[in-house]
């Protein structure tokens, strides 16, 4: 391992007005009993113990009759009155909650005006005074990353919520047995509950091979959903309604001019990033050298000197995959003090056997990796950092988008037109770079000729429907890719073409790709990572844009790159997106080669009876021969296996 560090500067000490305050990233857990039971404490003990990594600063626990709620705490503002769980004055309603609201001085007063009285600077605080005054409907005032739940003692009602993007996790399993629900930020803290089954879902197996990771509302566990991100689910005499509360905007009808639209959203997304930057502990910026991070970080250092501002990056020895020399440039330019760690090939290998210990579910996204040694390497100076997640999806930042563009030219051209141009690519020969030219071009055919909505799946994930059929051993997993066309068709209907793209990466790859990662990763090691491009007042104000100030001229990010132009450098604008990738195609031909051999080999296949040891053999022996590259779904396959061997095995 290497570092190349500045100097450490100490980010200056923001002074607080108790209006001003939030409270603490964590992990909730609970439960409501069967019909008639008491809440065991030592299960809600256990329940939330295991989210100690969530939460290392402290612990709450909470029961009432059949109603128990956990808490574990990292404390991030409101150093010490966050406790949770908390209540209002007479202890008819308690809130467990993970999460910031990055609107709570507003709606604090507002409540005071109200007549509420606060006891407290925590924001959890206000969300029950909120609940009073509103009920369910609470939830639509809240602009900010959350995943919470209220137990109404009166009512006996439980409820439950999530932010409207999905930045923070919610479990749940409801109704077995005999009306009672369990819940938790992770599944880990709901198979600690003896009601709840360690057992796979065949089904979301075959929607991991298809995704890379597993889409709300399902869960890899039968029986164990997701709570959609903008849901609410209530809870009451062993019944429970669930109801979204937030659907995004549709473009508006008169748009201002681009120009202007581009002056408005800086002014926007500035004040959003204000709002994400209010924290009692020091606060740093994840800076990747991309548009979106070197935005969030030109945006504030006009709020504050660029010396106390601490950016983080991390590199890598192979240069195809490296952008540490773009993240230096940026902090260069805007003067920040920026930290800085190489990785080798060892740091990330070694991070391999633990993953599936903080991945209760299995995540085939490789990206998961830098991002869990970046945490933990920014969190060496800080206990809050700001990124750029979010932009991608809500500005239309991915070349998959373009491909989109592509695809429909690729479909006008004469049948025998095509399939030359499809063998024309299949001869290129294979380079495991970094987005080498014949990886584009092979997954660009993946999806070609596919409706819109499946050929962006086959870009971005590992298996095709008919591929997942040919390697798993039981199921019909060619239903799995009806099934995303079904969830596209309810997505966005009506809209132009790339507006329902933008809409289904953000149902389905942001939170359930993207803000996973980033919370699983950042989590584990005790770090708060806020995405102020998911601000709800941005988010509104941006879903109301044209597409075509989204993704325009064949430029992806049109609106972002014309806001930021004159505050970052050209370079960093019109440079190509790149990923947070590692060499993942190459370690499988050398350093995982034996790992694969041990986890996906034909003996240990047979016993474990989920893939077809032929296919997955066949595929090992193609790559390492160099004649194919299969790394996403030799990866996926391998990710599952370390996670099944941890959970299930």
């Amino acid at each position: 391992m290497s570092r190349n560090t500045s100097r450490m500067i100490s980010s200056p000490r923001r002074t607080r007005d108790p209006g001003d305050l939030l409270d603490s990233m964590c992990g909730i857990a609970g439960f409501v009993a069967r019909d008639g039971q008491a809440a065991d404490r030592g299960i809600l003990a256990r329940m939330t113990a295991s989210l100690a990594h969530r939460g290392p600063d402290g612990e709450g626990l909470y029961l009432d009759g059949p109603a128990a709620l956990g808490h574990r705490r990292l404390s991030i503002i409101d150093l010490a009155g966050g406790a949770q769980p908390m209540a209002n004055e007479d202890g008819s309603v308690w809130v467990t909650y993970n999460g910031e609201i990055y609107n709570e001085p507003e709606l604090r007063a507002g409540l005071r005006a109200r007549g509420h009285v606060f006891r407290t600077t925590s924001d959890t605080e206000t969300l029950v005074h909120l609940y009073e005054e509103h009920g369910v409907d609470f939830v639509r005032r809240l602009n900010g990353m959350f995943a919470l739940a209220i137990w109404d003692a009166r009512r006996r009602r439980l409820v439950l919520a999530r932010d409207r993007m999905g930045q923070k996790p919610l479990y749940y399993i409801a109704g077995k047995p005999e009306g009672g629900l369990v819940f938790g930020s992770e599944p880990k803290s709901l198979l600690e509950h003896p009601d709840v089954p360690r057992r796979l879902d065949p089904g979301s197996l075959a929607r991991y091979l298809l995704y890379e990771y597993v889409p709300a509302p399902h869960s890899i566990w039968s029986g164990v959903h997701k709570l959609p991100p903008a849901h609410v689910l209530i809870w009451e005499s062993g019944r429970g309604a669930m109801r979204r509360y937030w659907t995004p905007p549709s473009p508006s009808a008169e748009a201002p001019p681009f120009e202007a639209a581009a002056d408005q959203f800086w002014a926007d997304f500035r004040d959003a990033v204000a709002r994400h930057r209010r924290s009692d502990v020091p606060l740093g910026v994840f800076l990747s050298g991309g548009v979106d991070s070197s935005s969030v970080t030109a945006a504030l250092t006009e709020m504050e000197p660029a010396r106390g501002i601490r950016t983080f990056s991390v590199g890598f020895e192979d240069p195809s995959f490296d952008e540490s020399a773009h993240a230096r440039a940026v902090a260069r330019h805007l003067g920040t003090d920026h930290h800085e760690w190489t990785l080798s090939a060892e740091d990330v290998l070694n991070l391999l056997p633990e993953v599936a210990e903080w991945l209760d579910e299995p995540f085939g996204d490789a990206s998961i990796l830098p991002t869990h040694l970046l945490s933990r390497f920014a969190r060496s100076e800080v206990k809050v950092v700001l990124g750029g997640d979010g932009a991608d999806e809500l500005l239309a930042g991915y070349p998959t988008f373009a491909a989109e563009r592509a695809a429909g030219l690729f479909r006008r051209l004469p049948g025998p037109a095509q399939v030359l141009a499809g063998a024309a690519v299949r001869l290129l020969p294979v380079d495991h770079g970094n987005f080498s030219l014949d990886f584009r071009l092979k997954q660009f055919l993946r999806g070609a000729t596919e409706p819109v909505p499946l050929a962006h799946q086959r870009w971005l994930g590992s298996f095709s429907g008919p591929e997942i059929a040919r390697v798993l051993v039981e199921a019909d997993p060619l239903d799995v890719e009806a099934e995303h066309l079904r969830r596209a068709g309810r997505i966005a209907a009506g809209a132009d073409a790339l507006t329902r793209s933008l809409a289904l990466y953000q149902d389905t790859y942001l939170p359930d790709d993207i803000l996973m990662k980033v919370d699983r990763a950042s989590m584990a090691r005790g770090l708060e990572v806020r995405a102020p491009f998911l601000d709800a007042t941005l988010v509104d104000s941006i879903q109301a844009l044209p597409a075509a100030f989204k993704y325009g001229r064949r430029q992806t990010k049109r609106l972002l790159k014309r806001a930021a132009a004159g505050r970052l450098p050209a370079t960093v604008l019109e440079r190509p997106k790149k990923g947070f990738g590692i060499p993942v195609a190459r370690w499988l031909r050398g350093p995982l080669a034996p790992m694969l051999e041990s986890l996906l080999g034909r003996g240990r296949l047979r016993r474990q009876g989920l893939f077809r040891p032929d296919e997955v053999a066949s595929r090992i022996e193609e790559h390492r021969a160099g004649t194919r590259d299969h790394r996403k779904p030799l990866w996926t396959l391998l990710m599952f296996q370390l996670w099944y061997d941890r959970w299930l095995a």
